[in-house]
C-alpha cells in the first residue's frame, strides 16, 4: 500500500512537471500552429482548445489533492476501512482524469494537411466530444476529491 502511494506521488510529480501553467503573461496554451483550413474548422479547434485549457487549469489543484489525500491517509493509520477505501478511490479518480487527458493529449493531431475539409470538420468534431468528456470527468474528479 505504502509503495503505491508513493509511487502515485511521484508520478504526480512526474506529469506536473511536464505539464506546468503557463506564465501569468500568457493566458493561454500556445496554439500558434492551429490549422486554419475554414471558419467552421476553426471555430471548432478553437473550442477543442477552450475545452482542453480549462482542463489543464485544474492540473495542479488535482496534483494538490492527491498529495493531501494520500496525506490524510498516511497521517490516520487507525482509519476506519470504508474511509480509507473512499480516500483510495478519490485518489485513483483524481489519477484516472489526469491520465484521460495525458492520453488525449498524445492522440490528438490537429494537422489537417491529410485530410479534406469534410473529414477535418468530422475529426474535429469527434475530438471535441472526447475533450469534453476529459474535461468533465477532471471537474468530478476535483469537485468529488474536494468534499470533506
Amino acid at each position: 500500500m505504502r509503495y503505491a502511494l508513493i509511487t502515485i506521488a511521484i508520478l504526480g510529480c512526474v506529469l506536473s512537471a511536464g505539464c506546468r501553467k503557463p506564465a501569468e503573461s500568457d493566458d493561454r496554451h500556445d496554439h500558434a500552429g492551429a490549422p486554419t483550413s475554414g471558419q467552421v474548422e476553426g471555430e471548432l479547434y478553437d473550442e477543442v482548445m477552450r475545452l482542453h485549457d480549462e482542463g489543464m487549469e485544474k492540473m495542479d489543484e488535482i496534483y494538490a489533492l492527491k498529495r493531501k489525500l494520500t496525506q490524510k491517509i498516511a497521517d490516520a493509520p487507525g482509519l476506519v476501512e470504508e474511509e480509507r477505501q473512499e480516500l483510495e478511490s478519490r485518489i485513483m479518480q483524481l489519477d484516472s482524469a489526469s491520465r484521460a487527458m495525458m492520453v488525449w493529449m498524445r492522440e490528438f493531431r490537429p494537422e489537417s494537411d491529410t485530410l479534406d475539409a469534410e473529414g477535418y470538420r468530422d475529426y474535429l468534431e469527434s475530438e471535441l466530444q472526447k475533450v469534453r468528456k476529459v474535461r468533465d470527468d477532471i471537474f468530478a474528479a476535483v469537485e468529488r476529491a474536494s468534499r470533506e
